[in-house]
This record gives structure tokens, C-alpha cells and sequence, in this order.
């Protein structure tokens, strides 16, 4: 979260290697993720990107503190990307620790997804 900005809402949700905290900051959803993004954790994410009933949904995913992401999390962020985009909204990432940026690079979700090296430029860009 930008300094000196209040969240609307803030929750956390975790499960197994994978913790989310959910807080909304000028009505931008922001998804801060910690731990690793796999077949076994990536249902919490996915859950977590839903955001039913929104209107043009903004989604910030910051992916400061995950430390590995396999092919799962790639599909469940193209997927949140897609139906984001269809509805009028977006999906951006922020600060990819360098193992989980080399991944995505590799497959190509910086041409995608907006993918940017600050919290807070995601949240401005």
C-alpha cells in the first residue's frame, strides 16, 4: 500500500505455503501475496482474484514476498487477466522478486500483463 494511504478493507487469507492479504486502496483491489504460487496453493489465489459484482475491477497483485511460481499461477493470472479484462477492468503485477520475474518473462506475461517494479507504480500506472 502507498505510504499514508488507509486500505478500505483488509483480510488475509492463507492456505498451505501461500498467505494473501486483501485490502482495497482507492478502489483498486490489491492482492499481497507471500510464499509459493503452485498446484497445490494456487485455489487461494484464484479465489482471491475474484472479484464478483465489481464494476470495471482493478487488481493489483503484489508478488513482493513470493518466492516461487510454476506454470499454475502463470494460467491462473492469464485466466484472472482475461475475465478482469472482459469486464471492464484490469489486472497489474508488482514487484516480482527475481525468480518469479524470470518466470514470468520467459513465458511472456510481461507482454500481457502489466507488470511494474513498485507497488506503487502499479497503483499509478
Amino acid at each position: 500500500m502507498v505510504e499514508g494511504e488507509m486500505a478500505d478493507a483488509e483480510h488475509a487469507i492463507s492456505a498451505g505455503e501461500l498467505s494473501i492479504t486483501a485490502s482495497v486502496t482507492d478502489g483498486i483491489h490489491v492482492l499481497a501475496a507471500a510464499g509459493e504460487i503452485d498446484h497445490q496453493t494456487g485455489d487461494i489465489l484464484a479465489h482471491a482474484l475474484e472479484v464478483s459484482g465489481a464494476t470495471r475491477p482493478r487488481v493489483v497483485v503484489d508478488l513482493g514476498h513470493v518466492t516461487f511460481m510454476d506454470s499454475s499461477g502463470i494460467n491462473i493470472l492469464i485466466t484472472a487477466h482475461n475475465t478482469l479484462t472482459e469486464a471492464g477492468g484490469w489486472l497489474r503485477l508488482a514487484q516480482p522478486r527475481p525468480a518469479v520475474r524470470r518466470v514470468l518473462y520467459l513465458v511472456g506475461i510481461d507482454a500481457v500483463i502489466d507488470c511494474h517494479e513498485t507497488l506503487t507504480q502499479a497503483l499509478t500506472a
